[in-house]
């Protein structure tokens, strides 16, 4: 491991979480950047963390800048979290972003995640997925490959569906797929400005485009053909396969992943644990691209839907402190009710 001992300290100087990078290698020989934030020492100290949380990050992006505030915060509320660049993305091997195969993609997260797991052994029971944008979609595919190996995922503004609006036609699918096998990394596919269109603050704007590792050019061919061909595989055969717990948080006014497509996976999906959060007013990057007390609400119900599902199950809620009886309550509230 190439170990980085950053990390951020506490008011009495003391390390509240430790951040390490890393290079391993995928399946095919190719070298895969992979960071994680852990617990700081008086975490440790009171014990393992509270779960393994997975990143999934969106397209264009990667784990170790764009994602830092929220392994961060995850780390400091207990959690060892976990990211991994794509091929294409961030770090990682692969021409900048260029996917030229998604399921590949999804394996290379299934092999790096499981072996972290297996490295923990039976010391943290929980592990979650937490999916943003197109990373939705890769954590929705990782939990159908093991359909009960995950606890639980967080969805954020997940790209699970192609809007109506923005649906192909059929003949346009069709010469799509026939020119990805032509010039299948040419930079020719027209879109707006996804960066304006995601992040609500000049700040955060500013930072993707100085960011050498985010992609920032127009899709390329294949690229642009993978991730409609999983976005209709995913809803045609998959929303109504998801099993396992769930929270879904999403921008009101999300321009780039459409709000109703939530809607629809909250309502198709089989899980019994399932909840959905609209904020009506926020836009596609709720973790990152908001103002900081935005930025603070999300967290907040993010971090709580994590906290109620890492307690060791018991027998009975009334060995559980009272302060968790109530929490456990307002959720199945929330369960029971939506919250849209």
């Amino acid at each position: 491991m190439s170990s980085s001992n950053g990390g951020g300290r506490d008011d009495g100087g003391v390390l509240d979480h430790e951040y390490q990078e890393e290079y391993v290698r995928n399946s095919r020989g190719m070298k895969l950047f992979a960071c994680r934030w852990l617990p700081g020492r008086r975490r440790k100290e009171s014990g393992p963390p509270k779960a393994l949380v997975f990143l999934c990050h969106g397209y264009a992006v990667e784990c170790g800048v764009t994602m830092r505030g929220t392994g961060e915060r995850l780390a400091r509320a207990g959690y060892a979290v976990y990211g991994l660049d794509y091929e294409g993305h961030g770090r990682s091997d692969g021409l900048q972003g260029y996917v030229p195969d998604f399921q590949a993609l999804v394996q290379d997260c299934d092999d790096y995640f499981a072996s972290i797991v297996r490295s923990h052994g039976p010391t943290v029971r929980h592990r979650f997925l937490l999916g943003e944008s197109m990373g939705g979609a890769v954590a929705l595919l990782l939990h159908r490959a093991r359909p009960d190996f995950w606890t639980g995922a967080v969805l954020v503004a997940p790209m699970c569906k192609i809007a109506d609006d923005m649906r192909p036609h059929p003949l346009v699918v069709n010469i799509l797929r026939a020119m990805t096998s032509i010039v299948p990394t040419w930079k020719i596919v027209p879109t707006n400005d996804v960066i304006d269109a995601a992040y609500r603050t000049q700040e955060k704007r500013d930072e993707i485009r100085g960011n050498p590792y985010c992609y920032k050019d127009k899709p390329r061919l294949k690229t642009a053909f993978e991730l409609l061909k999983v976005s209709l595989h995913v809803e045609a055969n998959l929303l109504h396969q998801v099993s396992l717990p769930f929270l879904i948080v999403h921008g009101g006014a999300d321009k780039v992943t459409d709000p109703s497509v939530s809607e629809l996976l909250y309502r198709s999906a089989a899980s019994q644990d399932k909840t959905l959060k609209l904020y009506p007013d926020m836009w596609h990057a709720l973790t990152s691209g908001e103002s900081p007390n935005n930025i603070r609400t999300v967290f907040q119900d993010i971090i709580a839907w994590l906290d109620h599902r890492s307690y060791t199950l018991t027998s009975s809620t009334e060995k559980l402190p009272e302060v968790e009886q109530k929490a456990r309550h307002d959720d199945q509230h929330y369960q029971q009710h939506g919250n849209k």
